[in-house]
């Protein structure tokens, strides 16, 4: 099986064969929504809206920890998860899509780790090494299915996700950027941080919807603006996650 994500525009998408709709609860509580669980291309998939179905759930109250364990429980062998961004570049156009392969984790207040007791059997806190947080097989693949289809996408991306729900000041935006961050969400890293601690391979399609606050040339970033460029180019997003989703089984 494998676990999608589906961000700000894709939290309900009608993507999937055969669904229904199961309520489970984990060792971590509840999940953002209920499991989504049907077929794409003939392999078994299962879905969580990361702010729930109705985009109710702010980014640190999202339990990052029921959703990854929700998904290890169900058996999924990997996680495609999907997210707008604000670009920190200006060659990274609104409806670019960017595959991540690096984060910054700029949060606080979010719960992070599975690990914070020490373990059955003892040798006290878990602590996992995390040099490429994005699985590279996962991300050939993407990078191979947006070729295929010729999409605008950029081949790799340092996401720093903040804390929000707040946007950046034009000061920190324009810090982020000096710390060689490509684009800005409020909700990759902890994901990650989590997939990885549990085994789950990762890897995240982000499509920038605007500029942030660091360019004076484009206007500052706005939720509504964020929505109207995902809805628009949100086609580009399912029909990739569609079309590379049988090719992660074959591999």
């Amino acid at each position: 099986m494998i676990g999608i994500i589906g961000g700000s525009g894709l939290d309900d998408p009608d993507i999937l064969k055969n669904a229904k709709d199961v309520e489970v609860e984990t060792s971590f509580g509840k999940p953002s929504s209920p499991l989504k669980i049907g077929e794409i291309g003939g392999v078994k998939v299962c879905l969580i809206a990361r702010h729930g179905r109705k985009h109710t759930i702010p980014p640190t109250q999202v339990n990052n920890r029921a959703n990854i364990q929700a998904l290890k429980d169900q058996g999924c062998k990997a996680i495609l998860a999907t997210t707008a961004c604000g670009s920190l570049r200006k060659e990274i156009g609104r409806g670019d899509l960017v595959i991540l392969d690096q984060f910054i984790d700029f949060t606080r207040l979010r719960k992070l780790t599975f690990f914070e007791e020490f373990q059955e059997g003892g040798g006290g806190p878990k602590h996992v090494a995390m040099p490429e947080p994005f699985a590279q097989e996962l991300r050939e693949l993407l990078i191979g299915t947006c070729k295929d289809l010729k999409l605008k996408f950029h081949e790799k991306g340092t996401v720093v996700t903040i804390e929000g729900p707040r946007f950046s000041t034009r000061a920190e935006s324009r810090m982020f950027r000096t710390w060689g961050a490509d684009v800005i969400n409020m909700s990759v890293a902890p994901e990650c941080i989590l997939a990885n601690e549990a085994e789950i391979p990762y890897a995240a399609i982000a499509m920038s919807t605007d500029y942030d606050s660091w360019c004076i040339e484009e206007a500052p970033v706005e939720w509504k603006e964020i929505l109207r460029v995902f809805g628009a180019n949100v086609e580009k997003v399912t029909t990739l996650i569609v079309k590379t989703i049988p090719s992660i089984i074959e591999n």
